[in-house]
């Protein structure tokens, strides 16, 4: 895991993209401050740019460093959820603009993954993460699932958990409003 950690950092730290395992399914990632990474994943991806993608954080405490103001209610969801939990917040900053939606809204989730807390850890800022597949295509929940396209399109494919076939599926996704309104996105 360790050598794998390191050359994703080259990579993240040069602009490029990465393929890596997620506590949910396979992501293309980048450093979530970089547009110029943020657009190499859109055209990978084959997606337009009004599609905004999410990020992942080591840790709770990180989020604030990324939107303006949290909603109280949103450090219980995210400290009692049981499932990974991707939360869209208002007023998101300090990201690539191109990640962020027309309502100025990013989805932000904290990794409970260990080779992703370490490596976002170690890189010192969020990462993209967004679904190892072409736009409209299935979404891939292991390795042997992604197509070629995807894994030449990247700078680095992570060996840690390729050999791994538990079936694994997206966040669930909630947004909150300014005012602490809940909207369940997806369960």
């Amino acid at each position: 895991m360790n050598n794998d950690i390191t050359k994703a950092l080259e990579v993240l730290r040069n602009g490029g993209l990465i393929l890596y395992p997620t506590d949910t399914i396979w992501g293309i990632g980048c450093d979530a401050s970089n547009s110029e990474a943020v657009k190499k994943i859109y055209a990978l991806k084959q997606r337009s740019d009004s599609k905004s993608m999410l990020v992942l954080v080591d840790y709770v405490s990180r989020i604030e460093r990324l939107v303006g103001e949290v909603p109280e209610v949103a450090w219980d969801l995210v400290e009692l959820s049981t499932t990974p939990l991707t939360v869209i917040y208002p007023d998101a900053k300090n990201l690539a603009p191109e990640l962020i939606a027309e309502d100025g809204s990013i989805g932000i989730r904290v990794a409970n993954d260990e080779f992703c807390q370490k490596l976002i850890t170690r890189f010192g800022k969020p990462i993209v993460s967004t679904s190892a597949n072409i736009s409209g295509k299935p979404s891939p929940s292991f390795f042997d699932e992604i197509e070629d396209e995807v894994k030449q399109g990247v700078d680095y494919v992570v060996v840690h958990r390729q050999n791994d076939t538990v079936h694994r599926r997206p966040s669930s996704i909630i947004k909150l409003g300014r005012g602490g309104e809940i909207k369940i996105i997806r369960e």
